[in-house]
């Protein structure tokens, strides 16, 4: 069973999963604080690198399974053109309504 990303309780959790799922670029961006950062399996990856080889060149699509921590902990099945489709733990930090750092890997 999945979680519609509507029903995701962080809002700014739902505007990240609801751009990156649409392959939306720009409201990608709006859904992030200017510096955001972020980590692949623990280590820390050039954003826009990796968004543009994961997400968007490679039709990034994310199914929510879980939530925990108010929302800012998913557990979901990822998949893109590139690897597939994987099961994946994010973990989100908010700052003043966006996203300011995300933390994923295998789950």
């Amino acid at each position: 069973m999945t979680i519609p990303v509507d029903r995701l309780t962080d809002p700014a959790v739902r505007a990240f999963v609801t751009a990156l799922n649409a392959n939306d670029q720009a409201a990608f961006q709006q859904a992030l604080t200017p510096g955001a950062t972020m980590s692949d399996d623990g280590s820390d990856r050039d954003l826009a690198q990796w968004t543009e080889k994961e997400i968007f060149s490679s039709r990034g699509h994310m199914e929510i399974e879980s939530e925990k921590t108010g929302g800012r902990g998913l557990v979901a099945r990822f998949r893109n053109d590139t690897w597939g489709e994987m099961r994946t733990q994010w973990r989100f930090t908010v700052d003043g309504g966006k996203i300011s750092r995300f933390e994923t890997g295998q789950a």
